[in-house]
């Protein structure tokens, strides 16, 4: 089957998409490596307040600078980004970049605000666990969280300690957070090691919603006071957190050094290359082509000519669809006819890689040396050519 931009797809593809445990329907940007869900914070209460109630599995993912610089170097860490369900942008630098890039990220949205707008809307309660953060500091949150009432009750805390995944995940632990009936699973681990204990028990945990929030139990509990609203909104909440918690200099010292060195060597020349893109001659370029083979436990989409605007990503949206309904099925993206590939596709391959990386396996190839170096320069040759693990 082959499609060409702005035909229509849904008599070979099925005019509604198949039913799959990955959402390829998402509004996605790509920055700096990472896809981040292109939506603002009242409809990522939405969502999650929809997943929660529905019982439908939905790991958020609160990504800030420090995720995107851990994600280029932890192959780990990336896919468990590139696997969640709702991938936010939980940094001013990531909304800054968006818009040098031209690309319709046009709000952060913390975990920190998630929180409190759950905790401040006025339907029924969502239920939480809260998992980790120092001694008595889950316990002193979810007396905050109950006294105040309103959109959210916590039916129970674990402090967990400083031990391993591992020793983390044994079965009293996750029955115990079973038995509470919450609907959201909080945890307060590190970035890391949070991450990776979402991923470890996601499929033991019966909660429908999964998060790593950060400082957010310590901001709930009061141990620590967030930012004044100015300077949340003026992207200085870092200055804040190091004046709270000293430590943190290191850790934005190094995200901000290596940003820094990323604007020169990525950002700016993406969006220098994007700006260039806006002035050519769109008639002489080759439509977006994709040409679909199903074959037993196998999918193969071949794409060919210009991907670098929206006009294919459609096809693409519901060739992924139906190839990840096939449970187990493995995936061949054949990129060798490609002149060039959008933001909006790189993204989609982003999160294809993520899912298909735990369900069968994705091989992409072909990629010419032109679109390599394309890929390599905004930061996902190593994810999309090699692999997310």
């Amino acid at each position: 089957m082959t499609m060409a931009a702005g035909e229509p797809v849904g008599a070979e593809l099925g005019q509604r998409q198949p039913p799959c445990s990955v959402d390829f329907g998402r509004p996605l940007v790509c920055v700096l490596g990472l896809p981040f869900d292109a939506i603002d914070l009242e409809q990522a209460v939405q969502r999650i307040r929809a997943a929660a109630f529905a019982g439908q599995r939905c790991f958020v993912s609160t990504s800030n600078l420090n995720f995107a610089m851990t994600a280029r170097v932890d192959a780990a860490f990336r896919g468990a980004v590139l696997r969640s369900d709702l991938n936010l942008a939980d940094g001013m630098p990531l909304v800054w970049t968006a818009r040098l890039l031209g690309l319709p990220l046009t709000q952060r949205v913390s975990g920190a605000d998630v929180f409190e707008a759950l905790r401040a809307h006025g339907g029924p309660p969502i239920t939480v666990f809260l998992f980790g953060g120092p001694p008595g500091v889950a316990e002193r949150a979810r007396g905050a969280i109950n006294r105040g009432g309103s959109g959210m009750r916590c039916v129970g805390f674990d402090d967990a300690g400083f031990g391993t995944v591992e020793s983390m995940s044994g079965d009293d632990r996750i029955d115990r957070i079973n038995r509470s009936g919450a609907q959201f699973v909080i945890a307060s681990l590190g970035a890391g090691k949070g991450q990776a204990w979402l991923e470890r028990n996601a499929g033991r945990l019966t909660a429908p919603v999964l998060s790593h929030l950060g400082a957010v139990l310590n901001f709930a509990a009061g141990s620590v006071r967030r930012a004044p609203r100015w300077m949340i909104a003026s992207g200085l909440e870092w200055l804040w957190r190091v004046k709270e918690e000293p430590s943190l200099w290191r850790r934005y010292w190094h995200d901000g050094a290596c940003a820094l060195g990323l604007l020169m060597t990525s950002v700016m020349p993406e969006a220098i290359a994007a700006w260039r893109a806006r002035g050519r001659d769109t008639q002489a370029a080759a439509p977006a082509r994709l040409e679909v083979s199903h074959l037993p436990r196998r999918h193969v989409l071949r794409l060919s000519g210009d991907w670098r605007s929206d006009g294919g990503v459609e096809a693409l949206r519901l060739a992924l669809t139906k190839s990840a309904a096939e449970w187990g099925a493995s995936l061949q993206v054949d990129l060798a006819g490609v002149t060039g590939l959008g933001n909006a596709s790189i993204a989609l391959l982003l999160v294809a890689r993520g899912w298909f990386d735990a369900h069968g396996g994705l091989d992409v190839t072909g990629a010419s040396p032109v679109l390599t170096a394309s890929l390599r320069r905004g930061l996902v040759a190593d994810a999309l050519l090699g692999g997310a693990r």
